[in-house]
């Protein structure tokens, strides 16, 4: 991604919270990657109103680092990759089919973005994405190898090798990522990809997409998460949920759009766009 034009990594270190070393390693990717997921909330407002968001650096840099929102996982994860690659990472980008709640794994077109970071003194790849709006997604990144769990912010999760089924995927081995879930006790598909490299204009079209698409659930509805180290908070339409720590759920209904727009802004720290309604 050779455009930084507009960023501030200062800023964005900062913005998250992060105080620790920019030398490229394990310890600054992990930390990073921890600090942005617990910082900057997932949303879709400007789908929501018509719109879909720029992923330029410099409107990314006004927009989440200086201004009080979030954004999907195009802007998370570009807005990562600025920070990586400011700070001597190679990175790449990928893009995955989201499998959760979904019958097969191609039942979705590729939209979801990720990225593989190459670490210092690391033997494999990493697999980085602040921008799964679930209380299953990453918080730390994990090696991009099968058969291995990992364990980061007391979040399990693991790559496994899919079988060929389906349309073909190429060559190149699909992967699942899957996390595990406490109440179930059983792991949860999240989404598959291969490594197949993806550039900056491919999430420029996909994010048209995505954000333009009248049939697409981030141009109909509020979706907004945020992740604490005490709990995940995810607002869909009009009903609210809550996750602790322990993995306990509540949910309640949201029919009044005062309320709505307080619980945006108080809850998810998100300053909600002038003259948007959030409930239909």
């Amino acid at each position: 991604m050779a455009d930084m034009d507009g960023f501030d990594l200062s800023a964005y270190l900062e913005r998250i919270g992060w105080q620790g070393g920019r030398r490229p390693g394990l310890g600054t990717l992990r930390g990073i990657h921890l600090a942005h997921a617990l910082s900057l909330p997932f949303e879709n407002l400007d789908p929501l109103s018509g719109r879909a968001p720029s992923l330029a650096p410099g409107d990314l840099t006004a927009k989440m680092v200086h201004g009080r929102r979030g954004g999907y996982c195009y802007e998370h994860n570009t807005l990562l990759w600025l920070a990586l690659e400011a700070l001597g990472f190679p990175v790449g980008g990928l893009a995955g089919r989201v499998v959760l709640g979904a019958p097969t794994p191609w039942s979705r077109p590729r939209t979801h973005m990720m990225l593989r970071v190459e670490v210092p003194g690391e033997a494999e790849p990493y697999l980085a994405d602040v921008g799964f709006g679930a209380s299953g997604s990453l918080l730390t990144p994990i090696p991009l190898t099968t058969g291995t769990e990992s364990e980061g912010a007391g979040r399990r999760h693991r790559l496994i090798a899919r079988p060929s089924e389906g349309p073909l995927e190429g060559p190149l081995e699909l992967l699942e990522l899957q996390v595990y879930d406490r109440q179930e006790q059983g792991w949860v598909g999240q989404y598959a990809f291969t490594l197949e490299p993806f550039a900056a204009p491919d999430y420029e079209v996909f994010n048209w997409h995505v954000g333009t698409n009248p049939r697409s659930p981030f141009t109909r509805r509020p979706y907004l998460q945020r992740t604490t180290a005490e709990r995940h908070l995810a607002l869909d339409g009009d009903r609210l949920t809550e996750t602790g720590a322990g993995g306990t759920v509540t949910e309640r209904r949201i029919t009044d759009e005062t309320e709505a727009r307080r619980v945006v802004e108080e809850e998810f720290g998100i300053v909600v766009p002038e003259g948007l309604r959030l409930l239909a």
